[in-house]
């Protein structure tokens, strides 16, 4: 399979090098493509210092607009598969292999890193809300995904078309939750992540309090009553 890594960046100047570096050196069997997201510091000029492969998007889209530009780039140049892949170097790219080869011998649509196959999570506010997500979708779809928020997600060639082009939906666990419904095949396999160890996450507390409640009000109401197109 013909696989291209998209890391989405935004403010990721203190990361993105190292990131990217990692993946140049030790699996250079996979392309990659940086979408810069209206970065407001040194994230474009390090790419473009580097002669990194670029996407720069002169606004800031959020990260469903800029996973969707990865979506588009992938498509129209022929690969048959994408990986969602952060810039801010918590996704370990070893685990790439075997997601692909889940996706093959499966059948996947989308394959989905998760840290909780076979662990449990940590008690905190953040994991708190990932549970609560965890069960809406149980509840809607009667499919159990224990890791719903992990952004290391790898996409089979159809499903690049769909987030391109036809749901104009970002990748997130609400539409997750509505492919389910449509009996799409997402499948999950154990991975280990790192701590951020520069740079700030986007999701402070309120963000991802707002965030919690936004998924779960999507995929319990808005999903529920969403036309099956797909």
């Amino acid at each position: 399979m013909r696989v291209l890594i998209v890391i989405p960046a935004y403010n990721e100047a203190e990361n993105i090098e190292r990131v990217v570096e990692n993946l140049r050196l030790n699996y250079s069997q996979y392309d990659y493509i940086i979408v810069n997201d209206g970065s407001k510091d040194d994230t474009a000029w390090i790419c473009k210092r580097n002669a990194y492969p670029l996407l720069d998007l002169p606004v800031n889209l959020g990260l469903a607009g800029g996973v969707q530009a990865g979506f588009q780039y992938a498509y129209e140049n022929g690969y048959d598969a994408m990986l969602q892949f952060d810039g801010d170097g918590q996704h370990r790219p070893e685990y790439i292999e075997q997601m692909v080869k889940e996706m093959q011998s499966k059948r996947a649509d989308i394959v989905i890193g998760s840290r909780f196959v076979d662990k449990k999570k940590e008690k905190s506010l953040r994991m708190l809300g990932s549970n609560i997500i965890q069960i809406a979708i149980q509840i809607t779809t009667g499919k159990s995904i224990k890791d719903p928020t992990s952004g290391m997600r790898l996409f089979n060639r159809k499903m690049m078309k769909q987030f391109a082009y036809l749901m104009n939906y970002g990748p997130e666990p609400d539409t997750i939750s509505y492919l389910l419904r449509c009996g799409f095949q997402i499948l999950e396999i154990p991975v280990e992540m790192l701590e951020r160890t520069a740079g700030e996450s986007y999701l402070n507390l309120k963000c991802s309090i707002l965030y919690m409640i936004r998924m779960c009000t999507s995929i319990i109401f808005i999903q529920r009553f969403r036309k099956r197109s797909v």
